[in-house]
């Protein structure tokens, strides 16, 4: 995975959040044509698999939901399929360990080179609260530290916990993946979902769907308006 470049401070707070460990998000991929998934290694560890370990199938996907959840992701999976829309659901699943963690899903359309629509491609972020309150409260105090500096990160983050009802840190999580998968700096990136948001605010419709696709494509778009700014300052 190509890593953003970020600046001091930004890696500071992202190495004491995760506390130099792996962030729980990676990607995934659902093909129509011979209905096969891809998972990225660390959707693979989140199930308990060490990567390369396991060819998930829909069948694996459903058997490590919440007996409580399943039904209904059987249900989203099913409108997947028969409708080729993507699908987003906060949902319980269970690993291989038998431990019980919370994930939100967030996907949209996979176009093939035609422009027809070929699959499904999200992420799952775990959301799994902190094990203990002194874990929390680390995380609390740095993530205050970024406020002071980061105003338009913390007012995405603002956004993502109010679209996907999801805490602070899994917020920021989420942007810094997302940083590090398209290698694009965390504030262009912020800049630029903040923008979008407030175009889609303007249109007056803020349907979920609709934001998953702007986020997901908003690094596409800071790159080449970044891109621009370069040519016209030449």
């Amino acid at each position: 995975m190509t890593t953003a470049p970020e600046d001091d401070d930004t890696a500071a707070a992202v190495q004491a959040l995760t506390g130099g460990t792996p962030q729980q998000m990676g990607w995934f991929r659902f093909y129509f044509a011979d209905q096969h998934w891809e998972w990225s290694a660390e959707v693979q560890r989140m199930h308990g698999y060490e990567p390369g370990t396991v060819t998930p199938t829909t069948e694996l996907v459903l058997s490590h939901k919440h007996p409580d959840d399943r039904d209904q992701v059987a249900v989203d999976i099913n409108d997947m399929m028969t409708g080729r829309r993507a699908f987003g659901r906060r949902h319980r699943i269970i690993d291989t360990s038998g431990t019980l963690r919370q994930v939100i899903v967030v996907s949209d359309q996979l176009h093939g080179f035609d422009g027809d629509v070929i699959g499904i491609r999200g992420f799952y972020i775990d959301v799994t609260p902190p094990r203990s309150r002194q874990e929390d409260a680390v995380i609390t105090a740095e993530v205050a530290k970024i406020t002071e500096r980061r105003a338009v990160i913390e007012q995405v983050k603002g956004m993502l916990m109010l679209i996907y009802g999801i805490d602070e840190n899994a917020a920021f999580d989420l942007l810094k993946w997302l940083s590090q998968e398209n290698n694009v700096k965390l504030r262009v990136l912020a800049d630029q979902v903040a923008k979008d948001f407030t175009a889609l605010g303007d249109t007056g419709v803020l349907s979920r769907s609709k934001f998953d696709q702007l986020l997901l494509t908003a690094a596409r778009r800071a790159v080449s308006s970044d891109d621009d700014s370069m040519s016209t300052s030449a």
